[in-house]
């Protein structure tokens, strides 16, 4: 059973990373951030980027999209706001500082929600994917990247283990698919839509949730 993070705990974790993040993260993580950002392209329109940290993922969107990110981390946003302040990057319409677990982002107002990273790390993931489906619309797509842990044999016990010595770094490596896929299950209008490792080595899973339902009529 995975244990959920302290709040506090990532926020002071990812202040002292902010400063080197890009330089470590960057090549670490390119291919799942890649890989989300091209599934949130397909979708396009509204793009909402929780957990948007220094803005690394800025350059794997366009002007089809309209970017807005969320973190808890002021030393991160900090980095994107410098990125904005460039001028490369005018589909990037705001970034702010917000808890994914009470996001004040109003229903339906997202094409598309992504979060690269991040929901192995907040302190209630059930909590955050539920409001990730409050804030995107019927049809849209909640398009996640993490590293889900091995459910068996000696990765799982490894990455047990690894999870001991890691959680004061605001890491948490043992979080299996299992708990998406239930939170999914207790959820009428969400529906899996695609799990898949991503190339080469297959060290990090992309999934994707639509949430279903009707869509709401104007009056």
């Amino acid at each position: 059973m995975s244990i959920d993070l302290d709040r506090h705990v990532v926020e002071t974790a990812y202040a002292r990373w902010a400063p080197i993040y890009d330089a470590v993260c960057g090549p670490v993580m390119v291919k799942g951030r890649k890989a989300a950002a091209q599934a949130a392209r397909a979708v396009g329109g509204n793009i909402l980027e929780v957990g948007v940290g220094t803005g690394l993922s800025f350059d794997d969107y366009d002007n089809s999209t309209a970017v807005t990110g969320i973190d808890l981390s002021e030393p991160m946003l900090k980095k994107a706001r410098e990125k904005i302040a460039s001028g490369r990057y005018p589909f990037v319409k705001d970034v702010m500082v917000m808890d994914a677990h009470e996001m004040s982002f109003p229903d339906a107002t997202f094409d598309c929600v992504v979060a690269q990273f991040v929901i192995t790390l907040v302190a209630n993931p059930e909590r955050v994917l539920s409001e990730c489906h409050r804030v995107v619309k019927p049809g849209g797509r909640i398009i996640l990247v993490n590293h889900l842990y091995s459910e068996k044999g000696v990765a799982a016990a490894v990455e047990r283990w690894a999870a001991k010595k890691t959680r004061k770094l605001g890491l948490r490596p043992e979080f299996p698919f299992a708990r998406l896929q239930a939170w999914a299950a207790a959820n009428a209008e969400a529906a899996l839509v695609e799990r898949r490792k991503i190339k080469p080595f297959g060290i990090y899973t992309l999934v994707s949730f639509e949430r279903t339902g009707p869509a709401q009529v104007a009056v």
